[in-house]
């Protein structure tokens, strides 16, 4: 295990994979935010036993003032790597340093006082998911407040409906940004019920009884949890691993919702479609570096970034929540290899989450939408999108089959020579007199061909994510 704390580094792909800000300023899982997190529990075990009366006055500030992360230095994060290889997690070596770490002799006897390394693992990663859960909800919510805003703005901006990548009945780009925005808040809505319920302490000892504080185990357990900020369960859940699915299955729910917004753009954005486009590239620095979206090989290309690093994180999050749900299975009272099994893919996930959800605002935030684009995409459909009102329009007076029959004439004629679909119909000598033996006119096929007229209850559905956003969670 090789641990750094120094906010400098940085990996090749940190930039997409771990985009976004938690508490401490660095990633939301790399091998620092662990170090960090698990010395806040040795730390917050120390001030509990204190308070317990279990641990002499001052123990719990002398132990907190020596578990800063920031004050290892790299022959001593050497040592916890190599204690790692020898004992199998990093807690055994980090009690050790820590220890030699207090100047106070008589305050070293607090430090990791009846627990065991699970303990300190499972409530650093406890500690992880409060930092990453809320710098994914910040980051989604400022991308809601983005999505709510093209909807409403785009209440009325048409475009051609696409149902299994074919064009459909017509839409608004509004009622897309609203399918967006509920994908959000549900998102949103998720994460925080995992983050405000189910991030609990763990502090269980050997075997989960605490047999070695005695009477006073289940008091420091409360006071534990208390100085933390966590629930304080009513046993440790050393085997019971719920907890951790919770907050991955979230992760990747997050994950989910992002990835089909950034699908629609990657495809809206394409250069035969053009209807979106990400916020403007900037260009070459004065230190030359590449503009946004460039490519290596092709200097005119501006790819659309964001949503292809959301489809980057979000194509992950599957794999690491079933290597999660797998590690589930925990023998006995501490678990061989399962829980070790945990560490890599949870911290994974919470980080991709995170960088989805900082692309997701940047992409939102900075979305152009080229309504002529849509209007042209729209009429270069000739009216075909449209067979299904004319369908409704025949049936009253020849009857469902025959309805569609003489439409589906129509639209293959049309297709067939690229003659506009109302040409078709209005000057077709046979579907002419067969609409007008139904008496339908010529105006009321220019009305049913108007695309602005078949909308149905898009409005009502955008208003309602709109009250739905407004109104926050509980839905």
């Amino acid at each position: 295990m090789t641990i750094t704390s120094d906010p400098a580094r940085s990996g090749f792909f940190d930039g997409v994979f771990a985009r976004g800000s938690v508490a401490g300023g660095g990633a939301a899982a790399d091998d620092a935010a662990w170090l960090r997190s698990m010395l806040a529990a040795e730390a917050a075990l120390a001030r509990a036993l204190e308070r317990a009366g279990l641990a002499p006055a001052g123990a719990g500030t002398a132990v907190t003032g020596a578990a800063d992360a920031n004050a290892f230095g790299p022959a001593e994060l050497a040592e916890l790597g190599r204690a790692t290889v020898l004992t199998g997690n990093p807690v055994p070596g980090l009690a050790r340093v820590l220890t030699r770490r207090v100047t106070d002799p008589a305050a070293r006897a607090a430090v990791h006082q009846g627990a065991t390394s699970q303990d300190i693992m499972d409530t650093a990663a406890m500690l992880l998911a409060r930092d990453a859960l809320g710098a994914a909800v910040s980051d989604l919510t400022a991308a809601a407040g983005a999505a709510a805003r093209l909807a409403d703005a785009n209440r009325g901006t048409l475009m051609i409906g696409r149902t299994l990548l074919q064009q459909a009945v017509p839409t608004t780009f509004g009622m897309v940004a609203a399918g967006w925005l509920a994908g959000l808040d549900s998102a949103v809505e998720w994460l925080a019920n995992v983050a405000d319920t189910r991030l609990a302490v763990q502090f269980g000892g050997a075997a989960g009884t605490l047999a070695s504080l005695g009477d006073a185990g289940v008091r420091v357990k409360a006071l534990m949890a208390e100085e933390l900020g966590l629930a304080d369960p009513p046993l440790p859940w050393h085997t019971e691993r719920l907890r951790i699915i919770d907050v991955a299955s979230v992760s990747a729910r997050a994950c989910a919702a992002l990835s089909k917004i950034a699908r629609d753009v990657t495809l809206l954005a394409q250069t035969e479609v053009g209807e979106v486009a990400e916020g403007a590239a900037a260009g070459p620095g004065s230190s030359g570096a590449p503009r946004r979206g460039g490519s290596s090989a092709m200097p005119n290309k501006s790819n659309p970034v964001a949503a292809v690093a959301i489809l980057g994180c979000a194509k992950q999050a599957p794999g690491l929540l079933t290597t999660l749900l797998a590690s589930a299975e925990q023998e006995y009272q501490r678990a061989a290899g399962a829980w070790h099994a945990e560490w890599q893919p949870y911290g994974h996930l919470l980080q991709l989450v995170v960088s989805a959800a900082a692309w997701a605002r940047d992409l939102l935030e900075n979305l152009d939408v080229d309504k002529a684009r849509m209007a042209a995409n729209l009429a270069e459909a000739g009216g075909l999108p449209l067979a299904e009102r004319v369908t409704a329009l025949l049936r009253g007076s020849l009857g469902a089959p025959a309805a569609h029959d003489l439409v589906a004439v129509a639209a293959a004629r049309s297709a067939s020579s690229g003659v506009p679909f109302r040409d078709v119909l209005l000057a077709t000598p046979e579907i002419e007199d067969k609409m007008a033996q139904a008496g339908i006119t010529a105006a009321q096929v220019e009305r049913a061909l108007d695309p602005s007229g078949y909308l149905g209850a898009s409005d009502a559905f955008i208003s309602a994510a709109l009250a739905a956003h407004a109104a926050g969670p509980g839905l």
